[in-house]
This record gives C-alpha cells, structure tokens and sequence, in this order.
C-alpha cells in the first residue's frame, strides 16, 4: 500500500499513542435529539474493550432476539472505551433495568419514535492520550492540529479499513479479476470495500502531493470537481466554486468506484480515471476529500510528559488520520498496539 501524504508538511512531531481503554476514548455524537416517547427504547451505551457486533450479541442473548433486531448507528472500536446508542423495542425497557455486565454500562434509556438505523450519527468525539510529549512539542502539536482544522485533513481511510496486513488488498484484486471465488458474502463485501478503498487513498495521495506542488500546501481544486453540499447533494458547478469551498458550503470528493456514482469531468476527471475501474458491477459512492476537525482541545501535563487532545470528527473518518497528519507519518496496528510505554 502506498504511504498516505498530507498537506501540512511539517517536520516530525514526536508522540506515541495506544489504543487502549484508558488512552483511546470514543464517543458517538446522534444526529439530533430523541423524542421521549415511541414504541422504541434508545440505549446510550458505554462499552469497555470490546467491538460493537459482541456487544449487540451480548444484548441479544440477554434478550432472546435476534442480533438485527437491535439497531445501532456505526461500529466503534474494540480496543478503547467508547459510547454509542443502539435500540430496541420498548417492550424490554423492563428487562434491561436489571441488565448487567462487566465490559458494558448503560448509561440512559429514552423513548423514541423509529430504530436506529446504520449512519445514524453526526459524527465522533474523540479524546486521546499522546505520550513522551515535551513542553515544546505539546505547543506544536495543538497549533498544527488547529492549523489543520482551518485548512482541511485529507479524508484517507485508515490502516483499520484494510485488515491486519496487505494480503486483503491482493486477495480483494484477485476477487475483482475473477481468479479467486469468495462465497461467504461478508467477506466479499469486505473485500470489495478494500478495492474501493485503495483506489480513492491513492488518488487522494495524488491531489495531495500536486497541492503540495502547486499551491503552497493548500488543497487544489480542479475543473471539473464533484462536490458535495451541506444537505448531501452532488454537483460540479461550472464557474470554480472557490468562495463555497472557502465557507466550506462545498466540499470536493473522491471518488469509490462502481456503478451509479456520479463521476468528475474535465481535468478532474483526467486524473480521477487512472483510479477508476468501470466494470466494478457494485455501487459506487463519493466520499469527501477533506473533513474538518472541530472543537480541538488539548491539555498537556507536563510531569507525565502526556498531552490529552479532544476533537470532534464527522461520521466515516478516522482519528489516527488526524494524528497522522500531526505526527506526519503512517501508523499500522504494531504501532498503537497496548504495550509497555517505552520509546
């Protein structure tokens, strides 16, 4: 996989991050207000070091439901403390009064009139623990990190889309050209998410660096860009729409390849079609070039050489993106791994 670049190009920051329970902290932000009363219960959930399938198993077995009767908005991570919503019929609201587990908290029920349904959430607060931080670097880290806010963070997907090790990404290839069948539609489905994947990272490496080239570090827009608005809605205006992009009423995207997708044109295009692969029979999507960290906040104790940075990044995105372009350099899973915190 080729390494991920990023616009701010500063020198390395150094840090090590975990992901643990005590250092990795996630917390799932709904996209509106639940009503108080419907035939449907909203659980706030906290969970300890485990994934969001095991822990809808756990209430389903508690329950005696199936799984997919539980609805949830997003997966969170296994290795980490985070919170989430999930429901179910109101029906239980009793039962789960007495419900009870070691890696898992409710923390509020409310009443609601629908499920939660998958991408129904806003967005991610995220609150991690940067360590062997001196005072100097801990200045650094929150300026970089607010100059990126202003300017934008490239939207890679991270190292966690594409599996432990980079055989997925050949075995999701060889899948596509049709050289190995795959039965299990889970996987395939996988698979297919790490093609699409790969193919927008790297096209997302090349406007990066042609940024870098071209306009100071700024992200460079093209003739022909799709963009995406505030209400979800795709367009390529004719005239550049830099005063939108600007106000961040525009945002440009990428492109995941398959069918039905809405493809750029012009010199967008040009170079959005050396990653495109229009015989891909699934659907494809655009997903947003740059996001925008917001609400940073960051809060150094220097006797632990430890700087606890908080933001708050939309649905779909990834913290460890956002501390790579801090740190600027790739992570892989060996790198965050629980360990003794030795440099």
């Amino acid at each position: 996989m080729r390494k991920r670049e990023y616009l701010d190009t500063t020198t390395d920051i150094g840090f090590k991050f975990y992901q643990t329970k005590d250092d990795f902290i996630v917390d799932e932000v709904p996209v509106g207000e639940f009503k108080g009363k419907g035939n449907f219960l909203i659980l706030h959930v906290k969970k300890v070091e485990m994934t969001t399938w095991d822990m809808i198993a756990v209430f389903a077995e508690y329950m005696a439901v199936p799984a997919q009767k539980i609805g949830y908005a997003g997966l969170k991570d296994k290795h980490a403390t985070t919170t989430q919503y999930i429901s179910v019929d109101a029906s239980y609201e009793k039962l789960l009064k007495k419900f009870h587990h070691k890696q898992i908290k409710i923390l509020s029920s409310q009443r609601h009139s629908h499920g939660i349904r998958m991408g129904d959430l806003s967005g991610n607060r995220f609150s991690i623990n940067l360590h062997f931080v001196d005072n100097i670097d801990a200045g650094r880290i929150e300026k970089v990190a607010r100059r990126i806010s202003k300017n934008g963070l490239p939207n890679y997907f991270g190292y966690q889309r594409f599996g432990r090790d980079n055989d997925s990404i050949q075995q999701a290839k060889d899948m596509i050209k049709g050289e190995i069948f795959i039965e299990d539609s889970k996987i395939k489905n996988f698979l297919i998410s790490i093609y699409q994947s790969t193919f927008f990272n790297d096209w997302l490496r090349e406007r990066v660096e042609l940024s870098r080239e071209k306009n100071d570090g700024k992200f460079l827009l093209l003739e022909g860009d799709v963009y995406k608005d505030e209400k979800g809605k795709f367009s390529t205006p004719k005239i550049m729409p830099t005063r939108d992009y600007e106000s961040q009423k525009l945002v440009p995207t990428g492109l995941l390849c398959g069918r039905d997708v809405f493809r750029a044109r012009d010199e967008a295009r040009k170079l959005e079609e050396n990653f495109d692969d229009e015989f891909l029979q699934e659907k494809g999507y655009r997903r947003e070039a740059l996001i925008y960290p917001k609400d940073i906040e960051c809060k150094y104790v220097k006797k632990e050489t430890k700087l606890t940075i908080s933001f708050t990044l939309p649905k779909g995105s990834y913290a460890t993106v956002f501390l790579e372009s801090i740190a600027n350099k790739n992570y892989t899973a060996k790198d965050v791994k629980a360990k003794t915190k030795q440099r």
